[in-house]
């Protein structure tokens, strides 16, 4: 993954935001709102060895600082208390959120030179979102 540290990614494409956003039980409005802005991911090295994922957008920032493979509570931008794991699959980061209110998703970050591919999956419905490098 050291290839892909320090490199921005913004929103180019999304398909089934939207649905996603609503089965997770996020409200209307927030969802409106998700689906107009164009977030930037980046993925850093914190001093003490943790990656930090951080998504940055004009309607909301957020981060994660973690370990791979160790579990870690986090708290969604949508405000669900979950637990996750990340772990590493080659050039993928697969992060899974357990939740006792919802159901558990997967959200799937493949990194390459030219873009990053997150598939965001809750139940039946998957979201596939492409970031394009930034400059």
């Amino acid at each position: 993954m050291d290839a892909f540290l320090n490199k921005k990614y913004k929103l180019s494409t999304s398909e089934k935001f939207d649905e996603y956003m609503k089965a997770l039980g996020v409200g209307m409005m927030t969802r409106k709102l998700g689906n107009t802005v164009s977030p930037v991911v980046e993925l850093t090295k914190s001093d003490d060895g943790k990656l930090v994922l951080s998504s940055n957008s004009t309607f909301k920032n957020s981060s994660i600082a973690f370990k791979l493979n160790e579990e870690f509570d986090e708290e969604t931008p949508d405000g669900r208390k979950v637990k996750s794991l990340i772990v590493q699959d080659g050039n993928k980061l697969v992060h899974t959120q357990k939740c006792d209110k919802h159901s558990d998703t997967t959200i799937v970050r493949e990194f390459e030179p030219e873009q990053l591919k997150m598939v965001l999956t809750v139940d039946d419905i998957t979201c596939t979102r492409i970031y394009k490098p930034v400059q």
